[in-house]
């Protein structure tokens, strides 16, 4: 019995995350639950019954303990007692954005295995948490469903073998459509994912390519890859994941159908395979798999996430940040779709990269690049 921590279970991914769990009653062991602020939470509790829950929000987790009758923890201090749960074999996190950093460490100093969900984490300091799991003997792994493709086939490969690695995008909403018609779209529109089903924040970093931009960065550090042997191509039915090209010309592909539960399985029961109850992918009846090149002049937050990996240091973290600002602002209709690259393009150009050696350098990283963002806004808005 594998006995699992999930942060930022009231989220499209831990609610996915429960459903694998409850599918394998007999082998996962749900003793930990963390959020944000949300009334479903209370629902959760109920249902889970977990040694341990928080919420960040500290009038939603009186509420959830009234709802409930169970004791619910308040604060990032409630969610990182969560997080280093004695009890727990592994830690989900899919807690959103930068705020997924501190207790990602905290599990990995706690000695706890992560699975990570959410990328902001390792983009904007994926030194400071490998080092951490390998002073501490852990294991960390994306979930991902593209990084985790690459990590179900790598395997215990080793790096002299592999030529490049090949991540595939949906292309969003809106492939296909010319640059100029791009500045107009609306927040329902960016919305409207053609093949995942996901929460705001990653659906519109999907619009503009950033989310596969920063899944580049996120496979640079777990595969100790340079940025520039990682490559994206458009594979609009999202059924190939990933692909890895071999040094002899050979390219092995990952196929399954567009299903964040089989990536999450996998997180969940590793380094065992097991049955899965969700509908698999019948080749005979899927559509013929086609690949393009992503077009980075009407995408260029993709270009500038290649940039920023290929610069380093502190850089990373900054884009991160900004693009937590810009795509909240943008769903808040303060700036438009077209304004999200070519902003965050400006506060990437107005900063003076640094070392990220502790964590008070990513969080001073984070909050320049919020501050930039912010600014920017404000300026667009006069």
């Amino acid at each position: 019995m594998k006995r699992v921590v999930i942060l930022g279970s009231t989220g499209s991914i831990g609610r996915q995350a429960l459903e694998v769990a409850a599918a394998f009653p007999d082998h996962l062991r749900v003793v930990g639950l963390a959020a944000a602020a949300s009334d479903l939470f209370a629902e959760q509790l109920t249902r889970w019954r977990p040694d341990v829950a928080a919420l960040v929000d500290p009038e939603a987790s009186r509420r959830a303990a009234l709802a409930s009758g169970r004791a619910v923890l308040a604060g990032p201090e409630g969610v990182t007692a969560v997080a280093v749960w004695p009890e727990a074999d592994l830690v989900l996190n899919a807690i959103v954005g930068f705020a997924g950093l501190a207790p990602t460490l905290a599990a990995i100093e706690a000695g706890k295995d992560v699975a990570l969900a959410n990328k902001e984490p390792i983009v904007a300091a994926g030194g400071l948490i490998l080092a951490a799991a390998g002073r501490r003997g852990v294991r960390v792994f994306p979930v991902d469903s593209e990084p985790s493709a690459i990590f179900q086939l790598l395997g215990d490969r080793p790096a002299a073998d592999v030529r490049r690695v090949i991540l595939t995008a949906s292309g969003g909403p809106f492939y296909g459509r010319p640059a100029d018609e791009l500045a107009g779209v609306t927040a329902a529109e960016a919305l409207h994912h053609p093949t995942w089903r996901m929460g705001p924040k990653i659906t519109v970093d999907s619009a503009t390519l950033m989310n596969k931009g920063f899944e580049v960065i996120e496979a640079s550090w777990f595969f100790d890859l340079p940025v520039d042997r990682i490559e994206v191509l458009i594979h609009r039915h999202s059924l190939v994941h990933a692909l890895v090209e071999l040094t002899d010309g050979v390219i092995l592909a990952h196929l399954g159908p567009p299903d964040m539960r089989y990536p999450i399985q996998y997180a969940l029961t590793y380094p065992t395979r097991r049955p899965a109850p969700w509908p698999g992918l019948d080749l005979a009846d899927a559509p013929p798999l086609e690949f393009r090149r992503p077009d980075s002049s009407g995408f260029g937050c993709l270009r500038l996430a290649y940039q920023a990996g290929r610069i380093g240091k502190s850089l990373p973290a900054v884009l991160s940040a900004a693009d937590e600002v810009f795509v909240a602002d943008f769903l808040g209709g303060r700036i438009g779709f077209g304004d999200i690259p070519r902003l965050l393009g400006d506060v990437a150009a107005g900063h003076e990269p640094f070392r990220i050696a502790t964590m008070e350098d990513a969080v001073r990283a984070d909050a320049l690049g919020r501050q930039a963002a912010r600014e920017a806004t404000r300026t667009l808005a006069r």
